[in-house]
């Protein structure tokens, strides 16, 4: 609890105390009515001296149709008819609920609270040497910055110097620690472990990974559910109906049905107490913040509640390929020796590319493992589109695809294999050919298999890739469709294809990690970004971000949405059905103070209840 939590329940206490003492004193000594009026108003006042002063400001300011006045007037009209112990102790309960209420709101923003303290307080900089304390903000791209066992990292950079683990937790909700040593990157948010590091920054704080993670956070409120901006209009439109429906009740009957003033009066009372629309306005965004909450902790950021809400509507999710269902990283998985041995064909093709910097040339310099001599090379030629030509060792060497063999009349044993193919000739020869492929990553099978055990009815993967090589990884993963050889302009086309086939309520999800996902997150009903690899554009574009670009965490999330609405509109029709029940028994004068005091404290401890099974992931 808070401060201002243990202050309330001070006051709950001694008001109860006061409140038992003079019911015993009334029931062992007779009291006159008007010092029993004054022993009631100590108590009265203990406890809902704030109510009384916020529903007066209301008044002042013109917007009086709150809880405050509702609550005010409900007490102030049974203690003004001789009510005096069921006044004070609706106003009593009505403050146990109030903080009850509190607490559990607290306790819902605690798991956003921990995102939000990430955010470092200072940076160590090292400047000639010497090592200061400075503002984040303050420091340059390029600076050295020394990071100290247990300090959280504040910006993202390098490792030059030092090895040690760093803690993700915070970000990614991965409990084990992930180790770096020089060459690494690190990202701000992470808690360093073991060692100290120096890091040379690669990006200003304002573009800081947790700069960009406390604004998500920030934002989320503002972006409402359906569900939550139905009950914040029906509240606004629901409080003065009540109020002059309550004016009705205590005036009408009385002059034309006859009856006593003061039993219409305290009809009146009742009805305004079980009135309150305390259950509805407070569990709903309870309900979606523990959903968000639940997801943080998970390592997922969902930017808003309305997002929340789409995610359990979701039955298409389409899938980029490279770098979101495969790791992004080639690699030599096949080598065909003709002639010569493999480690022979694996250094003429590393050398031939050592000049290249494509991804494909890299996996073949990675395979060979070994430092290149540049001056065994002469004679080095790129030819647009087929491969390499040069000079290696005294030998002719081509190294390309079927177009270069083609395109040089070598004749060549065509390879079959999945992946990218490339061919090697040696002096006019054939000598072999390497396979060169993309890696599934792990758990991404699992994944597709999870959203379907969730309710997606489709799974659809995009990609720019080869046919074969899209519909080897469809097959391997159990993607129900698939298109190849595809433009970033072709992807937002297949998805608003998908958007015009689905039904109003379905939603359409995409999951991407590159800038030229951008346009297509934006355009699908969701967009899900990788928050660890993916690009700022894609993090920028995207509704939902993966903080660990773990894929099987869309399920995971996608069952903390469901379970998040169905609570909700469980407490909607929980609230609003008793309250219809106890209103009505009310205005026929079956219910008393009491059943209206459960009506409202009650009804609103059992929804705030129910939400906070938001909280606890599944």
């Amino acid at each position: 609890m808070n401060k201002k939590q243990k202050k309330v329940l001070k006051r709950i206490i001694v008001a109860a105390v006061l409140l038992v003492i003079i019911g015993i004193a009334g029931s062992v000594v007779s009291i006159p009515k008007w010092l029993e009026f004054l022993f009631y108003l100590v108590p009265y006042f203990v406890i809902g001296y704030d109510i009384l002063r916020k529903a007066w400001k209301g008044i002042c300011n013109r917007q009086m149709f709150d809880e405050n006045f509702l609550m005010a007037v409900a007490t102030i009209g049974a203690i003004a008819l001789g009510d005096y112990k069921e006044g004070v102790a609706v106003m009593l309960f009505y403050q146990i609920g109030e903080l009850f209420q509190g607490y559990a709101v607290g306790k819902s923003r605690q798991s956003i609270a921990d995102m939000m303290d990430i955010c470092p307080e200072y940076a160590n900089l090292e400047e000639d040497g010497k090592v200061s304390q400075v503002d984040p903000d303050d420091v340059e791209v390029g600076s050295i910055i020394v990071i100290k066992p247990g300090e959280k990292v504040p910006l993202d950079g390098v490792v030059i110097e030092g090895e040690s683990f760093v803690d993700t937790a915070a970000l990614t909700g991965e409990s084990v620690p992930r180790k770096v040593s020089v060459g690494d990157e690190i990202i701000s948010g992470c808690v360093n472990g073991s060692t100290t590091l120096k890091v040379k920054t690669t990006k200003e704080f304002d573009d800081s990974t947790v700069a960009k993670i406390l604004e998500l956070v920030e934002n989320a409120s503002s972006k409402k559910a359906r569900v939550e901006n139905f009950i914040t209009r029906f509240a606004k439109y629901y409080t003065p109906v009540v109020t002059i429906g309550a004016v009705a009740l205590a005036i009408i009957p009385p002059l034309f049905c006859g009856g006593q003033w003061g039993d219409w009066i305290q009809r009146d009372c009742i009805f305004l107490v079980i009135s309150c629309p305390c259950a509805l306005v407070i569990s709903v965004p309870l309900g979606f913040f523990g959903g968000i909450g639940a997801a943080s902790r998970i390592g997922i950021l969902v930017k808003g509640s309305n997002y929340l809400e789409a995610l359990a509507e979701m039955s298409t999710i389409v899938f980029d390929k490279t770098g979101t269902l495969t790791k992004g990283e080639f690699k030599v998985s096949g080598i065909n020796a003709v002639g010569c041995s493999e480690k022979e064909l694996l250094e003429v093709a590393a050398y031939s590319e050592s000049y290249s910097t494509h991804p494909i040339a890299e996996s073949i310099k990675n395979a060979y493992g070994e430092k290149i001599d540049t001056s065994k090379l002469q004679n080095v030629e790129e030819i647009a589109g087929h491969g390499i030509h040069a000079q290696f060792a005294g030998k002719d060497v081509f190294v390309g695809n079927e177009k270069l063999m083609n395109k040089q009349n070598i004749s060549y044993e065509k390879c079959d294999a999945i992946g990218t193919i490339i061919y090697v000739a040696i002096d006019g020869k054939f000598a072999g050919s390497l396979v060169i492929s993309d890696e599934i990553k792990e758990g991404a099978k699992e994944a597709i298999a999870d959203m379907k055990h969730v309710g997606v009815k489709k799974t659809v993967m995009l990609s720019g890739d080869q046919k074969e090589i899209v519909e080897k990884v469809a097959n391997e993963l159990g993607i129900d469709e698939y298109h190849a050889q595809l433009l970033p302009a072709d992807k937002v086309d297949r998805v608003e294809k998908l958007l015009e086939q689905k039904n109003e309520k379905d939603k359409v999800a995409f999951v991407g990690d590159g800038i030229n996902d951008a346009p297509v997150l934006t355009r699908a009903d969701i967009g899900i970004a990788m928050g660890s690899m993916g690009s700022d554009a894609a993090i920028e574009a995207a509704d939902v971000v993966l903080m660990d670009d773990d894929v099987t965490k869309i399920a995971s999330v996608v069952k903390i949405s469901g379970k998040t609405l169905s609570i909700v509109k469980q407490n909607i029709v929980f609230a609003l059905g008793v309250k219809a029940l106890v209103l009505i028994l009310g205005a026929f004068g079956v219910a008393n103070m009491w059943e209206a005091v459960f009506a409202d404290v009650g009804v609103s401890v059992i929804a705030i209840l129910n939400s906070m099974r938001t909280l606890k992931e599944e």
